[in-house]
């Protein structure tokens, strides 16, 4: 751990389980340019925390450029990733926009607002990509939104199919990448309070309804409080979309 500093459980798991991911996938190459989409929430704030330290212990070099699209309902609470990204000297694009209020407005009548917004963001941020030449766009999706993903497909669709971790756009050009993918939230959230990121409160009015949110409920109700179901569900989930060869456990917390 001489390379990372002194850290705590939920900090050492965090970047212990994000590394196990990169390098069993072959995430990153000699090279990379890596666009982080950062919106301010803690999974992203703990993304860019993990892969500046990963940074350091790759054995070969890699650049990483933070992107963030404001949604628009606040103009101004991103001042706080300007500052970190000041402080280490890294390359950010940050920009406001008017996908929040557009997905909530008359325009949008056919969608969920949610749904609506992240195509407009993530549009954006696969322009971004083409415009500064970056080869990879990591996410800040965690085991929490594979397991929501994986029941909303099945539920909605009646489709078998989850988050893919790694995931080629373009012809190969770009490559979208999900670090955290087999981290669960609640390390998560630890793991932002010990290295105490300046997480900023989600301005959006539909921040507690997301199609997502909704299914993490259902999905506890199905567990009936027994933790050892909702670890099941996890495990289980990550063995079928990480692959066996994986091995991996995260724990609850």
């Amino acid at each position: 751990m001489a390379q990372w500093g002194k850290l705590r459980f939920a900090q050492e798991r965090c970047l212990r389980l994000a590394g196990k991911v990169m390098q069993g996938l072959g995430m990153t190459h000699p090279g990379a340019r890596i666009g982080i989409a950062a919106s301010g929430g803690v999974d992203s704030w703990v993304l860019l925390q993990v892969l500046v330290l990963r940074q350091r212990i790759l054995p070969f070099p890699v650049e990483l450029f933070i992107l963030h699209l404001n949604p628009g309902f606040d103009p101004t609470n991103h001042a706080p990733i300007l500052a970190w990204a000041r402080e280490r000297g890294m390359a950010a694009h940050v920009e406001v926009t008017d996908f929040g209020p557009r997905a909530h407005s008359a325009e949008n009548r056919e969608k969920s607002p949610c749904f609506y917004c992240a195509h407009l963001r993530r549009k954006r941020l696969f322009d971004l990509c083409r415009h500064y030449g970056l080869t990879h766009l990591a996410m800040g999706h965690t085991a929490d939104d594979l397991t929501a993903t994986f029941f909303l497909n099945l539920v909605q669709t009646g489709k078998v199919a989850g988050l893919a971790p790694k995931e080629p756009f373009f012809g190969g050009r770009l490559t979208l990448i999900r670090p955290l993918i087999a981290v669960e939230k609640a390390l998560i959230r630890q793991a932002a309070r010990q290295w105490q990121l300046p997480v900023w409160e989600n301005p959006c009015p539909s921040k507690d309804t997301t199609a997502r949110s909704q299914m993490l409920k259902a999905v506890q109700v199905l567990c009936a409080g027994d933790q050892r179901r909702r670890t099941n569900i996890t495990r289980g989930l990550l063995r079928w979309q990480l692959g066996e060869t994986m091995r991996l456990q995260p724990p609850i917390s």
